[in-house]
C-alpha cells in the first residue's frame, strides 16, 4: 500500500508527461490510499481542464467516475491534530498536510511529485519520477 497526492491520480487520468510513471506506479503497487480531501481536489484540477475546453463535461463527469471507483474503499480521515502538527513544522499547505499524515498513520510512502512535499518530508515522501 502507498498513499498518492490528487496529482498523481490526475496524472493516471488525463495524459501528459507523467501519465507513464502513473500507470506503472500503479501496475507496481495496485493498493492506492487517499485522504478523502482527494475528491475536491481531483474536482478541481479537472474544473481547469473543463475551464481550457479540453475536457468536456462529460469527460470529466466521467473521468471523477472512474477514478472514484479506482480508490473505493481506500479513502481515509485523518486526524485534525496530526495535519496541523505537520503544518506547523513545515511551508507546506494543510491540504498537503492531510497526504502526509495519512502516509504516517498508514505506515507507507506517499507518492508524490510535489518538490516542497518532498524536502519537507523525506521520510514520509518520494518523487513519482523515483520509481
Amino acid at each position: 500500500m502507498i498513499v498518492v497526492d490528487s496529482n498523481v491520480v490526475a496524472y493516471l487520468y488525463l495524459p501528459g508527461d507523467n501519465t507513464a510513471k502513473a500507470e506503472a506506479l500503479l501496475e507496481r503497487d495496485p493498493d492506492w490510499a487517499v485522504p478523502v480531501l482527494w475528491r475536491s481536489e481531483f474536482r478541481n484540477i479537472l474544473a481547469g481542464y473543463l475551464r481550457r475546453k479540453t475536457l468536456t463535461f462529460a469527460q470529466a463527469c466521467g473521468l471523477q467516475s472512474e477514478a472514484e471507483d479506482l480508490l473505493a474503499g481506500s479513502e481515509f480521515e485523518v486526524d485534525s491534530k496530526a495535519v496541523l502538527a505537520l503544518v506547523r513544522d513545515s511551508d507546506c499547505s494543510a491540504y498537503d498536510c492531510e497526504f502526509v499524515a495519512l502516509a504516517r498513520k498508514l505506515q507507507v510512502k506517499l507518492v508524490t511529485m510535489d518538490a516542497k512535499l518532498l524536502k519537507a518530508f523525506p521520510k514520509h515522501a518520494e518523487s513519482l519520477a523515483a520509481g
